[in-house]
């Protein structure tokens, strides 16, 4: 088997607080590209330094191309004290995009009817002009497998490479589910706070679960809140 001699310790981290998920009520952020607050920059330091003082050494790093998860990744890297450290931004692992709902109030596009959509089609459920998040798990796996998991470069590398993969709440939550299976209306009621860390291990035996939604190097800032997004669209994500 290709995986013998190999494995992978992915660090998934959820960008830093934005300003779209300090806008109340909204559907989908009206900048789909709106980057972080303040707050969320010391998210962002907090988890680097957490992540050095547990000796974490990544030999790659990845990062959604979006900005608020480019500026995550800046801020992980000046807290881990590696700022200069490269890494690679990412089309195929942005947010989850539902364009026509940008700007708009939840109360106005989540109709009764467009709910019980969601409820009965769950992953295959599009909203307006939107993504799937079927879509969004295909495009962001696809990646996954064909940059790192099956890519030859990597499997030649025995021992343990250790990965980071800077996203998003909807995505990263899509990534979830095609490693682990779990059911997906669970999946959309489990938080994932702002820079939050969740590790998985793949290897000779395959996937393995090592923590999901870890953000207790945020208790400190005060600031860890429910990720009260809309299972949809782009609150909060």
């Amino acid at each position: 088997m290709i995986h013998n001699n190999v494995e992978f310790d992915f660090y998934f981290i959820r960008h830093g607080e934005s300003e779209s998920n300090v806008t109340p009520g909204i559907a989908a952020g009206a900048n789909f590209d709106a980057p972080m607050t303040e707050r969320g920059h010391k998210q962002a330091e907090a988890a680097g330094r957490r992540l050095a003082s547990e000796g974490v050494k990544f030999d790659r790093i990845y990062s959604s191309s979006l900005v608020r998860a480019v500026q995550t990744t800046e801020g992980v890297l000046r807290g881990m004290g590696i700022e200069s450290a490269e890494f690679q931004r990412v089309d195929q692992i942005i947010e989850k995009q539902t364009p026509a709902w940008r700007g708009k109030l939840s109360k106005d596009v989540m109709t009764t009817d467009v709910r019980i959509a969601m409820a009965e089609k769950g992953k295959f459920f599009k909203a307006a002009d939107g993504e799937t998040m079927r879509w969004v798990e295909r495009r962001a796996s696809n990646w996954l497998e064909d940059e790192i998991i099956y890519n030859e470069e990597w499997c030649e590398k025995p021992g343990t490479n250790t990965i980071a993969i800077i996203s998003h709440g909807d995505t990263m939550r899509a990534i979830f589910h095609y490693i682990t299976g779990m059911d997906n209306r669970l999946l959309m009621r489990t938080d994932i706070f702002n820079c939050s860390i969740s590790r998985f291990r793949f290897g000779q035996f395959g996937w393995h679960v090592g923590s999901i939604n870890d953000s207790s190097h945020t208790l400190a800032l005060g600031d860890v809140v429910r990720d009260d997004k809309i299972v949809q669209g782009e609150l909060k994500a």
